[in-house]
């Protein structure tokens, strides 16, 4: 709650901090009528509110501070609030790291702020003093807590001939709600950041050392697993160690731009990973096959990161700046919540029907399984296996980060519009975070290229290339068919055909080729 100070001193108050307790209080009024008597104008009431209570300190630990501004403005016939009334505050912001240190200012802006109020009662003379119902305003965000002490000093000034501050009621207190990150949380989430970082770097340097033992060159899935690894160590890193003794404003903006690349690396990935799987598709092993999913992800991404440099990026200049604080600012970014809602459970079905056509023709294949030797068999068998458990997990993964990222977004509008409260705990964000890093280092580790041979008839070159000519079209034996040098995915092969005028690419089993071999079919081979 803040303190109402007197300050009456015209020139000298751009550069005066008042002080609402301790041994420099200022000279404050209990309530306005107070101010009446006592010959007070408006303009020399100062609002001040000190951060955190007495007796306490700030610490770097708390990351980030985020305050919501609640008016309590009194019925009076002679002054209602008007229709799209908005109040004008003059806020001073400064700091300090010693109880007896002078204030050192931080900001000071000029903060306007609609008004969105309903009185319950019928306006009325005996229901005069009653309180308006008004919503939450959002006020001030902060990237940092570098300092033990802050002062806010906040002044509503009133020019009735620029209609300043006029039709806005009478204003009898000002509260402020603080929110900032729990310091023991903290310290949690920085130790789970500096254990997992070298994890995930160590698979990461594992990973691209067996593709590059390859004679082949490395094949889009495998490039795009070590990107989202990238990606994964990128969001890993704690630089956040370096908040606890710099004063880095730029903290939030930083993360949410490191979120938003994984976000769209992961997205990216999930659906890359299910074409490569499809066996009936024939553009492989090529970005631009996938440009139709992954555009929308690309320019989705783009567009989140320019909403939030109109939030947080103007933040770092003005820390009393929101998008909320406008009609249009606020409609557009209910829009963009529920817009990147919707496309999010869109994108989830979408991902879900991708799953399913996998499953459909991985099931086809399994008919084949019966023709092979015990050894080969029990091999795909745990191929297969492990496949379907990992895009199992895979989905489990996609629903729970659509879950996570819609509260996160619903959390922090809260904060700034009002409405529903939405619980979330610390367990939910550690668990989402922990699981991303577990998939991704599950995603290496299964699917980096294997040492082991499983006997030298596995290795047959004509047996897989005969596969992929009766997977594509079943030829007569005198057709000329000339085949490229063929490239091997263990346990896939990557072959070039040319048949007459025709070439294709075609990814294929490579060693359940092997039970399909008819040397009659091949004239002519490299």
């Amino acid at each position: 709650m803040s303190v109402k100070c007197v300050d009456v001193r015209k020139n000298h108050h751009k550069t005066k901090w008042l002080m609402p307790w301790g041994p420099n209080q200022c000279d404050k009024i209990r309530d306005i009528e107070e101010a009446i008597p006592r010959e007070i104008e408006a303009n020399d009431i100062v609002f001040s509110v000190h951060i955190p209570l007495p007796s306490m300190e700030m610490s770097p630990w708390f990351q980030f501070m985020l305050f919501i501004l609640q008016l309590d403005i009194a019925f009076k016939l002679n002054n209602q609030i008007r229709e799209n009334a908005e109040v004008s505050m003059d806020v001073s912001l400064a700091y300090r790291d010693d109880m007896f240190a002078e204030w050192t200012e931080m900001a000071h802006e000029r903060v306007p702020r609609k008004l969105k109020c309903t009185f319950t009662s019928p306006k009325t003379a005996e229901h005069e003093g009653r309180y308006y119902e008004c919503d939450v305003l959002p006020f001030m965000e902060i990237g940092s807590v570098a300092h033990k002490y802050y002062l806010l000093n906040i002044r509503l000034p009133v020019n009735e001939k620029k209609k300043i501050n006029v039709g806005i009621g009478e204003i009898k207190d000002i509260r402020l709600v603080g929110i900032h990150q729990n310091g023991g949380f903290t310290k949690v989430w920085f130790a789970m950041k500096t254990f997992l970082t070298p994890s995930i770097f160590i698979i990461m340097v594992w990973y691209w050392r067996r593709i590059t033992m390859m004679s082949r060159p490395p094949v889009l899935l495998e490039k795009v697993i070590f990107a989202l690894g990238i990606s994964m160590t990128f969001i890993n890193i704690p630089v956040e160690w370096f908040s606890i003794g710099f004063d880095w404003t730029w903290m939030l903006l930083f993360g949410d731009i490191r979120q938003g690349i994984f976000y769209a690396m992961l997205l990216s990935f999930w659906i890359i990973f299910c074409g490569e799987h499809m066996m009936d598709q024939h553009e492989r092993n090529h970005i631009a096959g996938y440009w139709k999913q992954v555009g929308p992800i690309a320019v989705g991404s783009f567009c989140l990161f320019i909403f939030d440099m109109c939030e947080r990026g103007v933040q770092l200049t003005n820390p009393f700046y929101s998008i909320w604080t406008t009609d249009v600012g606020t409609e557009l970014a209910m829009a963009f919540i529920i817009v990147a809602g919707i496309c999010l459970c869109l994108y989830f079905l979408f991902l879900c029907f991708m799953v399913f056509q996998v499953f459909r023709n991985i099931s086809g294949k399994q008919s084949s399984l019966s023709a092979m030797s015990k050894v080969r068999r029990l091999h795909y068998e745990g191929l297969i296996f492990r496949f379907k458990f990992l895009m199992l997990i895979t989905l489990a993964c996609a629903a729970m980060t659509v879950i996570f990222f819609i509260v996160s977004q619903v959390t922090e509008g809260h904060w700034k519009w009002g409405g529903v409260t939405v619980q979330v705990n610390s367990a939910f964000f550690t668990g989402i975070y922990g699981m991303w890093n577990l998939y991704v280092f599950a995603l290496m580790f299964l699917y980096a290229p294997s040492h082991k041979n499983y006997g030298e008839d596995q290795s047959n070159v004509p047996g897989s290339i005969v596969c992929l000519l009766l997977f594509l079209t079943p030829l007569p034996a005198s057709s000329p068919v000339k085949l490229a040098r063929p490239e091997f995915l263990p346990p896939r092969a990557l072959v070039r055909i040319k048949y007459g005028k025709n070439r294709m690419v075609v990814s294929i089993d490579a060693e359940d080729a092997f039970d399909k071999f008819q040397p009659s079919r091949i004239k002519h081979q490299e």
